[in-house]
């Protein structure tokens, strides 16, 4: 008769019905439980990148508060690094090249100019090229304030600075044109002739202003010491995402919903 179905068939296909409904289970509990894992452990992870953050930040702040020491010689460079050097409150002494500046463009809270960098030339032999600070941008000509006092000796306290290759945001340092928007050591010295320089840079603070700089010189003690926290809030925003993915399965794997 039509429309009856034949029992042998019934049998055949039900014990493959069932197999695919529990292949197709298998399935999506791996990948439910692999998304858990998954954004746990992104979470535990930002934790620990969290906790490593804020040891930065507290190294940082003491070493800024701390008194100066002299900054680091040939023996020590290979070492100097962000984690271990950078923000470090350190002197030096010697002699500006002051016909060797470079000015490096930037955008603080006194507005738009130019970092000016001066090699100086230590009594030890090495040279080490010295944020001596901010001039605005109709005060870049080195012939009057930038070039400050020609004192053969002076002496700066700041904070010693890893060098940033390359150039700023979307715009590439431009040595031959003289535009450079980043404090790449390397390159400023290889563009300025310089031998035997210090693969960092000092950002002098403000009490070089009149003792180096002369009136009107660059403003020094500009730098800026700040680091993003948010950890914490992708930790979280992890951890969520593993319970709604945990929600999920468990939602779509209930009895009642498959029925």
């Amino acid at each position: 008769m039509r429309g009856r179905a034949n029992p042998g068939e019934i049998l055949r296909t039900r014990p493959a019905g069932r197999l695919r409904s529990w292949f197709g289970r298998g399935i999506l509990v791996v990948l439910v439980l692999a998304g858990i894992a998954g954004f746990a452990a992104l979470g535990v992870w930002q934790l620990e990148r969290r906790v490593w953050k804020l040891d930065l930040i507290d190294r940082v702040e003491r070493r800024i508060h701390a008194e100066p020491v002299p900054v680091p010689g040939p023996e020590a460079w290979a070492s100097v690094d962000a984690a271990g050097s950078a923000y470090r409150r350190v002197r030096l002494s010697g002699r500006y090249l002051h016909d060797r500046e470079t000015l490096v463009q930037s955008v603080t809270e006194l507005g738009a100019g130019y970092w000016v960098l001066t090699p100086m030339v230590t009594p030890q032999g090495p040279t080490v090229l010295v944020n001596r600070g901010f001039v605005a941008g109709d005060r870049r000509d080195p012939g009057g304030s930038v070039a400050g006092n020609p004192a053969q000796e002076t002496q700066v306290t700041g904070l010693l600075r890893i060098s940033e290759p390359g150039g700023g945001f979307l715009r590439r340092n431009d040595p031959a044109a003289g535009r450079w928007y980043a404090r790449d050591v390397a390159a400023i010295a290889a563009a300025r002739g310089l031998a035997d320089v210090a693969p960092y840079f000092v950002d002098a603070d403000a009490s070089s202003d009149v003792s180096s700089n002369g009136p009107g010189g660059p403003r020094g003690g500009l730098t800026i010491v700040s680091f993003t926290n948010h950890h914490l809030i992708y930790a979280l925003t992890w951890f969520v995402l593993a319970i709604m993915a945990a929600g999920a399965g468990l939602f779509m794997l209930l009895p009642e919903r498959r029925r």
